[in-house]
């Protein structure tokens, strides 16, 4: 396929309610969104980050300046066999893997619209539909927090995720727990503690979570390993695990018993299949987190949540939990089982919105493959 165009686009969407986590609260989107032409084939990505560094180094616009600056005109009137071969082009781009991962992804899809297969078959999926579970934000009260986990519950989702920072930890998971004591439970702490917090991360033990979610520093794979040691719990690592060495490492090293792969803090579709294949060698269970994604990266994501390795629930949920209108159709929306079928149309499974992406459109950059330009 060769890269006749890519278009960079920003666009702001609002959130149905504030986001809390550790990180802060959230509410307006600035998302990314990289629409690629290549063979006269459209395809559709999203650059993942947030607005401000404190998930990882990148953010909207470091990730805008790369991509302007060295991504696209790397790419664009470049032929590739496969979207696996943009891997190797862009190595020498050290980092930035969210705006690596928004390039390549919109290459899957255009592949995946070549050989007339759903994205979902085209990067190895196995599976026919996902199971979902639902990532809650901090609330004021522990009451707040129980009545919306029996909210989710009703809706269907098999797994509740509870974020947590110091001082709103362990008497919110206590009262989640007492209200629902057979539910998979899980915290995400979001790099909140110190290993020097180890006898009070200790205390979740007795709540029998399904894992504790990067408690410690998010580059730190040695502490989490002298913490496992110290828990019950299993630790699953997010933030530390950027690629599959990151996983193999943290592995070799006992720093956690579950990961979860983000597309794109690991760079894509192709990253992600290494850290999934290393952590099935090794039986280690992975799941797919969420970076409050529009219906694109939702899409995105629901393809690499199809993969066999990808055991337990993840944090793909519908697009009504997050957005007053998504901009893909159908949204993304789940049964009463709480599993989302992956969608058998060919590509990413989801018709994209161009209208309304061009109305909600703050700023926008044009590459062109000037080698097809007749003057």
């Amino acid at each position: 396929m060769r890269v006749e165009q890519i278009i960079l686009r920003e666009i702001r969407m609002r959130l149905k309610a504030p986001f809390e986590t550790s990180f802060g609260v959230t509410q307006d989107r600035r998302i990314l969104l990289v629409d690629v032409m290549a063979d006269g084939v459209r395809g559709w990505g999203e650059i993942t980050t947030v607005e401000a560094p404190f998930y990882n180094s990148e953010t909207t616009d470091t990730a805008w300046h790369i991509f302007s600056a060295f991504i696209a005109p790397l790419v664009v009137g470049q032929t590739f066999e496969s979207a696996a071969d943009l891997s190797p082009l862009l190595d020498p781009i050290r980092g930035h893997s969210m705006a690596k991962a928004g390039m390549e992804n919109a290459l899957w899809d255009v592949e995946a619209q070549q050989k007339r297969l759903p994205l979902w078959k085209l990067v190895g999926g196995t599976r026919n539909e996902i199971a979902c579970g639902v990532s809650l934000g901090i609330r004021d009260s522990p009451a707040a927090l129980v009545d919306k986990v029996e909210e989710e519950l009703r809706s269907g989702y098999q797994r509740i995720k509870l974020k947590i920072k110091p001082g709103k930890d362990l008497d919110y998971v206590a009262a989640v727990r007492r209200a629902f004591p057979d539910i998979l439970l899980s915290v995400d702490a979001n790099s909140a503690y110190r290993l020097a917090d180890a006898n009070h991360l200790a205390k979740f033990d007795e709540f029998n979570l399904l894992m504790m979610e990067q408690p410690l520093e998010w580059d730190d794979i040695l502490s989490h390993a002298k913490l496992q040691a110290q828990l019950r719990t299993a630790i699953c690592l997010d933030e530390c695990i950027n690629n599959s060495h990151h996983a193999s490492g943290a592995i070799d090293s006992g720093s956690c018993r579950i990961i979860n792969i983000k597309l794109g803090r690991v760079g894509g579709h192709s990253s992600a299949r290494k850290v999934h294949d290393v952590c099935r060698e090794h039986n280690v269970p992975v799941w797919c987190g969420g970076m409050l994604e529009s219906g694109v990266g939702r899409a995105h994501n629901v393809a690499m949540s199809t993969l066999p390795g990808f055991t337990l629930p993840g944090d793909v949920s519908a697009s009504q939990r997050y957005w007053a209108e998504d901009i893909i159709d159908p949204e993304v929306t789940i049964t009463c089982a709480g599993t989302i079928p992956a969608p058998e149309t060919i590509g990413l499974g989801y018709e994209v919105k161009a209208d309304m992406i061009e109305g909600l459109t703050t700023r926008s950059n044009t590459w062109k493959d000037r080698t097809r330009i007749c003057v």
